[in-house]
């Protein structure tokens, strides 16, 4: 029988890059949406691997199941970090790619240090709290205007040096090879025969004893 774990995301372009990455193990990737509405996550930790951790065991709590999660953002060290754990906010709570990406540009206008770089952060938990960290980066720096119509976030901003284009400018699979999602999915698929070897000890573990029948001695439902 297949091991279950959940993918704490409804982004089906997650969840696909999951299936494949798992193909010819024994383990089924599902999608937090297929078990029906849960409550969110609290997303309050000040770095990329509390967040991905907060969500990875959130969601393996509620469902009794292993659940893994990422967290990822863009870093700006002439910002002090910014934007950082709220890159999907920066422009405010129910701000959109184009206005976070507009704030960046005009906090960096004038700035010659335009270096940046996208990080991603990886969990995996299991309900009692033992998890494990993949971690991925890549480094760029920030155009001073947007270039580029694929991808989203940041991305039409995001120059990849070595190729001498930004994010949004690149095909799909170019960006997954170098980007820091793909390089934190490389790592954790290096050593997918650990981890299911891990997951298979905790879970073991976890595992409740069998019941005591005696303690049911005195109840026969049978003459209820």
């Amino acid at each position: 029988m297949s091991k279950i774990i959940v993918l704490a995301t409804t982004n089906k372009n997650k969840i696909l890059e999951f299936k494949n990455i798992l193909e010819g193990f024994k383990v089924e990737i599902r999608s937090v949406a297929e078990f029906g509405p849960l409550p969110p996550a609290v997303e309050d930790g000040l770095t990329f691997d509390e967040n991905a951790y907060k969500k990875a065991l959130h969601t393996a709590k509620i469902l009794g199941l292993p659940a893994i999660a990422d967290d990822s953002g863009l870093v700006v060290p002439a910002l002090n970090g910014e934007p950082g754990v709220f890159s999907a906010r920066y422009a405010g709570e129910m701000a959109n790619d184009a206005e976070n990406t507009q704030k960046l540009l005009e906090k960096l206008k004038g700035q010659k240090d335009r270096r940046a770089y996208f990080k991603c952060v990886l969990s995996l938990a299991v309900p009692s709290g033992p998890a494990l960290t993949y971690e991925g980066e890549c480094h760029g720096i920030i155009t001073e205007e947007i270039r580029g119509s694929g991808g989203f976030g940041y991305d039409p901003v995001f120059l990849f040096e070595e190729y001498g284009k930004t994010f949004a400018e690149l095909t799909l699979q170019e960006k997954n090879v170098i980007s820091h999602r793909g390089k934190a999915l490389a790592e954790f698929k290096s050593e997918i025969t650990k981890v299911m070897k891990w997951l298979e000890q905790r879970l073991l573990e976890e595992k409740p004893p069998k019941p005591d029948h005696s303690q049911f001695s005195d109840n026969d439902w049978s003459r209820s």
